[in-house]
């Protein structure tokens, strides 16, 4: 008894304001164990120190409070304060913020830190005054074509049974617009969708297809990334602001450090797992047409500007940012 009286008034002195604190309940898809959780949750355990328990995480791992899209149906009814998602299932709050993920854009992780340096903020804002409040930018990374047979050309392309992420109208309009029809599912299901031979085509990072298993199902990659994927941590912006001003300082200091660390750790991962794929006889195929691909992916990126899906201000100036950064590279 006398040992439990101590400890007690150990921790009361240690987080004299934890009874008075915001606990946050974050969830993520993410199984715990991963490299990017076991970071993120040293963040946490920081910010609760460095804010003497007035503020405290708990993570829900492994997608046991469901996928993004019942993440944020249980934010909304206030069950949750957050979660990390994949960019596209916040596009209802913010649409432009998949101005990232327009296909064969992007040709270099060069441009990628160019561009996103002088938009970030832009997405962040968006997104904020939509009541979603987020902090560094997570990057995932490019995304390249797995099939169970060879792709080189639409023509193979058009054959395809492919996945696309459920609750993503841009996705759903970009793989329709090179004449694919797509397969709706939340990334749980993947996998059972690769084994019953339902989908027999992904498009993912490779680190991502790798630590889901889905590369067992899959026998060829075409060489060529076709998109870029981030991720965040979001939260509602009414229960964030219940934090004092001095609270938040700390804890997007912390997490800001968190996300950028885990965004180099996942350009390293990417290609790691690239030659991992290689070493266990993935099939790597190159395009037989670029010029055709870049073709059909620069008609995709018109016609989601001319649906309305994406604002032409936010599309012109992503490109006028990749125009000028190849211009000074050109030099």
């Amino acid at each position: 008894m006398k040992i439990k009286v101590v400890y007690f008034f150990f921790v009361a002195s240690f987080f004299p304001l934890a009874a008075s604190g915001e606990i946050f309940k974050i969830a993520t898809i993410s199984p715990d164990g991963l490299g990017w959780m076991s970071k993120l949750r040293e963040g946490l355990e920081q910010i609760q120190v460095q804010t003497e328990g007035r503020v405290i995480f708990k993570i829900y791992p492994g997608g046991v409070q469901g996928d993004d899209a019942t993440v944020l149906r249980k934010m909304r009814i206030r069950q949750l304060n957050g979660g990390v998602f994949a960019a596209g299932s916040l596009t209802r709050f913010f649409p432009d913020l998949q101005v990232y993920n327009l296909p064969l854009q992007f040709r270099s992780y060069n441009e990628v830190d160019f561009v996103r340096a002088q938009i970030d903020s832009y997405i962040s804002n968006g997104l904020q005054n939509a009541g979603i409040k987020t902090f560094a930018f997570t990057e995932t990374g490019f995304a390249y074509l797995l099939a169970n047979e060879s792709v080189t050309s639409l023509k193979d392309l058009r054959k395809l049974k492919a996945w696309i992420p459920d609750n993503d109208p841009i996705a759903a309009e970009l793989i329709k617009s090179f004449d694919v029809s797509p397969i709706p599912l939340n990334i749980t299901d993947v996998l059972p969708a690769l084994q019953t031979g339902m989908i027999n085509a992904v498009v993912g990072p490779p680190s991502v297809v790798l630590a889901l298993q889905w590369h067992n199902h899959l026998s060829h990659l075409m060489n060529l990334p076709l998109v870029y994927i981030y991720s965040m941590l979001a939260m509602d912006m009414k229960a964030y602001s219940r934090v004092s001003a001095a609270d938040q300082e700390t804890v997007e200091n912390i997490l800001d450090e968190v996300f950028e660390l885990v965004g180099q750790d996942a350009r390293l991962d990417n290609e790691k797992a690239l030659q991992a794929l290689k070493g266990i006889g993935i099939t790597f195929v190159e395009p037989s047409n670029k010029a055709e691909w870049q073709e059909a992916a620069d008609l995709s990126v018109k016609k989601l500007m001319e649906s309305g899906e994406i604002s032409e201000e936010a599309v012109n100036r992503y490109l006028l940012l990749l125009k000028n950064f190849r211009s000074i590279q050109n030099d």
